[in-house]
């Protein structure tokens, strides 16, 4: 038996138990109940970061005016499918402050959570062409929204962006766009996993295709202005978080509140599209919805048939939340760079340990510390390195289910690991890296 931080035996009984074969292709979810069933049999906390979720309390600000909702009777009744007046008002002049673009209020609709969003932008934009196929993913991603469009029957492409930055981007996309085949295309940025930011002039050569070849952008910014080299938080004034709206009229921007507002719990998340494309006519649109209309068929075809709309009093605490964000009343990034801080801290000490990141670059200049990372240890697949540091009491997720070509490396999300973790966390690392020595050359 291996002298481990958790118990060897339990681990690998608990992972035989849970019926994966491969941790590497396990999903999220999966690692996250076996890590939950191992620290309840063998009562050690681990360091978990195979979670996306944040780590932060809501502000007070949002839970005040959901409470005087409720007490004002909104629980009694729908809202409206299209978004309470005040969220779509405060959405739109939201997106004007901090991404400086137009967009209606009309087309900035609630949406639960930004899974739901992009579940939407799928149901319509990949059903607009009946001769193209579906989804063009720049990856490593989100897994989920990978399931998504599986669970649609859409086909969808990808390809690892690592290697194809910059000017080399317009090569690699157009590649796949010239085939005629691809109805959307869908990237976070910041990064889920890598935590690479697309800069203006890859954004501009996703705008540029995407017009030339009639591609519909789903823009997920899960992690708003969470690029801490720059300071995004005031409104109104440069700078602002990069967007592919500055380069085409056909996109959707999909704005989650669970990061950067810590809200994850009220499953909110707000969808913008773009006028341009609200307003677009799409006749084979009408083999699925009543209308051709682009717009019209988001809300009343496929919105419609998914939610009888978003929890009324969540609504309300939203747009509370953001009037004082663009009011500049209340700092959403002074709260957040609590992320940023805690991945200098948790790089250095994996890679004092043994540990690489195997992206560490955007472009010419260091990756930024964010919500998440990435970490590879020489020698070991994802699925080994996986199956090794549960038995030291640290989790995370392999980087095979995101679409990366690495078939070394983990995401790590810093989130949930206190910074009275760090030392569980070293010492663990420590122990680590003495029982797997590297191989010199």
């Amino acid at each position: 038996m291996k002298n481990t931080p958790v118990d060897y035996d339990v681990v690998k009984r608990k992972v035989a138990e849970s019926g994966l074969t491969n941790l590497g292709t396990a999903t999220i979810r999966e690692i996250l109940k076996l890590v939950s069933q191992i620290e309840l049999e063998t009562g050690v906390k681990y360091v978990r970061m195979e979670m996306g979720v944040p780590g932060l309390p809501s502000p007070q600000i949002a839970i005040d005016a959901e409470i005087d909702s409720l007490t004002k009777g909104v629980s009694a009744y729908y809202p409206n499918i299209e978004g309470i007046t005040p969220l779509k008002e405060e959405t739109s002049r939201f997106v004007k402050l901090f991404l400086d673009l137009d967009i209606d209020p009309r087309g900035c609709i609630p949406t639960v959570g930004s899974m739901m969003g992009s579940m939407v932008s799928f149901l319509v934009a990949n059903r607009n062409n009946r001769t193209k196929e579906g989804t063009l993913f720049l990856d490593p991603g989100f897994p989920v929204q990978k399931q998504q469009v599986k669970m649609l029957g859409h086909d969808y492409y990808s390809f690892d962006i690592y290697e194809h930055r910059g000017a080399k981007l317009h090569e690699k996309l157009e590649s796949f766009l010239v085939t005629g085949k691809i109805s959307s295309i869908l990237y976070s940025n910041p990064n889920n996993p890598t935590w690479m930011c697309l800069n203006d002039e890859e954004l501009e050569i996703i705008g540029e295709l995407s017009r030339k070849y009639d591609v519909i952008v789903i823009e997920d910014l899960a992690y708003f202005g969470m690029d801490f080299r720059k300071d995004f938080s005031v409104p109104g004034e440069a700078p602002f978080q990069p967007t592919v709206g500055k380069y085409t009229d056909d996109y959707i921007i999909l704005v989650s509140s669970s990061k950067i507002f810590s809200y994850a719990g009220q499953r909110i998340g707000m969808m913008a599209i773009s006028d341009h494309l609200y307003d677009r006519q799409y006749p084979d649109l009408l083999r699925y919805y009543s209308t051709d209309k682009f717009g019209h068929s988001m809300v009343y075809g496929a919105l419609y048939g998914l939610s009888a709309g978003v929890t009324h009093s969540t609504q309300f605490g939203l747009a509370t939340l953001l009037k004082a964000v663009n009011d500049g009343t209340y700092k959403f990034m002074d709260e957040v760079r609590e992320y940023g801080e805690k991945a200098h801290i948790m790089k250095s000490l994996f890679t004092a340990n043994g540990f690489e990141i195997p992206y560490d670059m955007d472009l010419e200049e260091p990756l930024a510390d964010g919500f998440y990372f990435t970490i590879s240890y020489p020698g070991m697949t994802s699925t080994l390195l996986l199956e090794e540091l549960l038995c030291y009491g640290i989790s995370a997720i392999s980087l095979e289910i995101t679409g990366s070509k690495r078939n070394d490396g983990l995401r790590a999300c810093v989130s949930h690991v206190s910074r009275n973790q760090f030392g569980d966390l070293e010492s663990r690392l420590k122990m680590f890296n003495n029982d797997h020595p590297v191989k010199k050359n």
